[in-house]
């Protein structure tokens, strides 16, 4: 992780994902705080990043955040939006946000390929490693929804 400082690839990571939600749904998030490496929210979504540093993003929210960005994103009223529509709505911000990512690295060394999305829900959900690793993670915010950030190198 030479090239850039954890603050640095904290900042890309954070800054994709806030420009992603901004787009998709119009809410401005700030990095409310680094967050400690504890558990997740009730939903995470996943993606692998592979290259010369290996990794995992993760975007982690609770349902009614999910629920409120999904509307946003899609049109169609809290109320009618299904576990399905967020599960969805979930992996394309990870999508997103890893592509946007990935762009920012372009001709750096820490150039990936990513793998497909995935959602995984439940309950008090804790995030442990067995191996050293090199982990980022920020808290992003307006008021009304929170989203947690982890970025995972190895």
């Amino acid at each position: 992780m030479s090239a850039f400082s954890a603050e640095q690839l904290g900042f890309i990571f954070s800054d994709a994902l806030a420009e992603v939600v901004s787009t998709t749904s119009g809410f401005s998030l700030d990095v409310s705080s680094s967050d400690d490496n504890s558990g997740f929210y009730e939903m995470v979504g996943m993606m692998s990043l592979s290259g010369k540093n290996h990794g995992m993003l993760f975007i982690s929210a609770g349902e009614p955040a999910m629920r409120v960005l999904c509307s946003f994103m899609t049109g169609v009223s809290e109320d009618e939006v299904t576990k399905d529509d967020i599960d969805d709505a979930l992996c394309e911000l990870v999508n997103m946000t890893a592509g946007s990512a990935k762009l920012r690295f372009n001709n750096t060394e820490h150039m990936f390929t990513l793998s497909p999305p995935f959602v995984i829900s439940g309950k008090n959900m804790s995030f442990t490693t067995k191996k050293r690793v090199f982990v980022i993670s920020r808290v992003l915010g307006d008021g009304k929804i929170s989203l947690k950030l982890k970025v995972v190198f190895y």
